[in-house]
């Protein structure tokens, strides 16, 4: 325990102090005007924060450094924090990565790309963002996809394409890799996509309407109409976000803070020219800092080395230091950011949507979302997709009895399955060529032109399957999706860990995962989902056809062991080849019902 005593040995002078415990450990830093005084209320019980009696416990010494200023201080206390991660300061975590929109505009043909970075982005592209909230940075990229006819396939393909792409008839690509489009045209969507990046919505929709009339006038209706499209689609996205805009216009953050007991959450609402543009929270548990010197710290960690600041903060709670905080901001960020705690109208009320959010959020589960989020980022790197596999589409064929072979396609949307897009097919030609089989559903499933495209195709099986699915793909001029084929160890679908293999395009050896994997996991789950749709739907097809089976005619040979029999041998063709000592090895069969099996191979 800590002797009281020394705190009569303390400066009177501003400056930080580090709690450490037996170990010599810091476990907790804080900043003070009056060092002794400051101290000395822990010590007289004065401070009634719920984690104090905790930390007093664990104290055994105390370290000062005194600094000239509060400023100092502050600065001090934020380096120091950083240093040595106490376990009961908040700390934002250096390695935490973000998700940004990348137009990559210095490209002869830029495209929009979602992108994951650590820190600063490098200085490739326009980067809009970062979106701690990736679901909102997503939905953002959807939106775009579907307004602005932006290429979405490699820089490889568009150089070695000869013929444009399925998203060139659905009208959702210029086809600027066979010269479709004039460089000024594309150039035109360029510029539409970066003003609504940049919130300029009134703007663009000005523009576009002055490009359909230009078009009608020179009688390019097909044009015409492929503007007044757009603008329909952007007049729906602005009507469906109304409720997300307020008249303040000035590009604000503002927190919001919930806490309950040790848990607290700080949520920030990102307003961009009146617009809610995203939203990101922050957990912390077991904190000891008061609610005034965590926001203070939580402000010089988030602000210091944004990529997109806004020129306000708006906070829940006036800060003593509010004006050392801006100083530091702006020596930092090069450019001014006013810190407004508002009592009333309309910022008060962003206020308290904001706290309405972090309530919220304190009792929703956001650990399972990290993991699916982690995972799908893991699967992503180390299959190294050109797209976030979001939106996964995966296919299993069934052929148990060589009659009624049938095909399933599952859906799964940020790692959870997405039971309105399965699909189930009946397979009309050979039925015993998986081979043929999985082209027929490929080519069911993708030749139409009005389709959603996922970000990766799975199919189940080897390397042939995955040159199979490649070739219809091409055939079908889609260059936009990743595939990968996932083999089980001896074609086994039980629920054991095996080894898994995973082919990719271009790779000679397949990609072997840990049995421990998140990744792993993942992938075994939306197979084993697929072959479970494609069995279900199997029995289902074959049920009726099964109980009119020649092995009907036979004595003794009921519905049981009738599906033991296919089950074993795959077709009634190979039940009459079958030998008698194969015959002996299904234990459910009789010396007589082996008698009449072999009577049956005779006719």
């Amino acid at each position: 325990m800590f002797d009281v005593e020394n705190i009569k040995k303390l400066p009177k002078e501003p400056g930080v102090y580090l709690m450490k415990d037996q170990n010599s450990e810091v476990l907790y830093i804080g900043k003070a005007k009056n060092l002794k005084v400051r101290l000395k209320q822990y010590f007289d019980l004065q401070d009634t924060r719920a984690m104090i009696p905790f930390l007093l416990e664990k104290v055994v010494s105390i370290e000062t450094i005194v600094t000239t200023s509060e400023k100092e201080a502050l600065l001090l206390e934020n380096n120091l924090i950083k240093k040595h991660q106490p376990k009961y300061n908040a700390l934002l975590k250096d390695d935490k990565t973000f998700v940004s929109l990348m137009v990559n505009h210095k490209h002869p043909y830029p495209m929009i790309k979602l992108v994951r970075h650590k820190g600063a982005p490098a200085k490739d592209g326009l980067y809009f963002g970062p979106y701690t909230n990736s679901l909102a940075a997503r939905e953002t990229f959807d939106v775009l996809r579907g307004l602005f006819p932006l290429r979405q396939c490699s820089d490889q393909e568009l150089i070695s394409r000869k013929r444009p792409c399925i998203l060139y008839s659905i009208k959702k690509c210029l086809a600027p890799c066979v010269k479709k489009c004039t460089q000024q045209e594309y150039n035109f969507y360029v510029d539409q996509t970066i003003e609504f990046l940049k919130g300029h919505d009134a703007s663009i929709v000005k523009e576009l309407k002055r490009k359909m009339h230009e078009a009608s006038d020179q009688l390019e209706f097909e044009k015409a109409a492929d503007f007044l499209r757009t603008i329909k689609q952007l007049e729906h996205v602005q009507e469906n976000s109304k409720s997300l805009v307020h008249s303040h216009r000035i590009d604000s953050d503002v927190i919001g803070l919930f806490k309950s007991h040790l848990e607290l959450v700080i949520t920030i609402l990102n307003f961009r020219e009146g617009k809610l543009i995203g939203s990101s929270h922050f957990c912390f548990k077991e904190i000891a800092q008061s609610d005034e010197a965590l926001l203070q710290s939580f402000l010089l960690q988030n602000y210091q080395n944004e990529t997109s600041t806004p020129k306000e903060i708006l906070i829940p709670f006036t800060l003593e230091n509010k004006e050392e905080i801006e100083e530091i901001l702006k020596e930092t960020l090069e450019r001014s950011i006013k810190i407004i705690c508002p009592e009333k109208g309309e910022k008060k009320e962003l206020i308290d949507l904001a706290y309405s959010n972090a309530k919220t959020l304190m009792h929703q589960k956001i650990s399972e979302e990290q993991k699916q989020e982690n995972s799908l980022q893991e699967l992503q790197n180390k299959l190294s997709l050109s797209r976030f596999p979001m939106v996964i589409e995966c296919f299993d064929t069934s052929n148990i009895s060589g009659s009624s072979a049938v095909a399933s396609m599952v859906c799964f949307v940020n790692g959870k399955k997405c039971t309105n897009r399965y699909r189930s097919y009946k397979i009309k030609g050979d039925a015993t060529d998986d081979y043929n089989a999985m082209k027929e559903v490929l080519k069911r499933r993708y030749e139409k032109k009005e389709l959603d495209l996922p970000d990766l195709i799975i199919v189940d099986g080897g390397k042939g399957q995955l040159h199979v699915a490649q070739k219809i793909l091409q055939e079908l001029e889609i260059a936009s999706c990743d595939l990968i084929a996932l083999a089980k160890e001896e074609a086994r679908h039980d629920k054991g860990l095996t080894q898994e293999r995973v082919f990719i395009l271009d790779e000679k050896e397949p990609i072997i995962f840990s049995k421990h994997s998140s990744v792993l996991f993942l992938l075994q789950q939306i197979r084993d989902e697929a072959h479970r749709k494609a069995i279900s739907f199997h029995r289902l097809q074959r049920g009726v056809k099964l109980l009119k089976s020649e092995l009907d005619e036979l004595n003794g040979i009921g519905p049981k062991k009738k599906e033991l029999l296919l089950k074993r041998f795959g077709s009634v063709r190979k039940i009459k080849d079958a030998k008698k000592e194969e015959l002996e090895q299904i234990k459910s069969l009789t010396k007589k019902d082996i008698e009449t099996l072999l009577k049956f191979q005779k006719t």
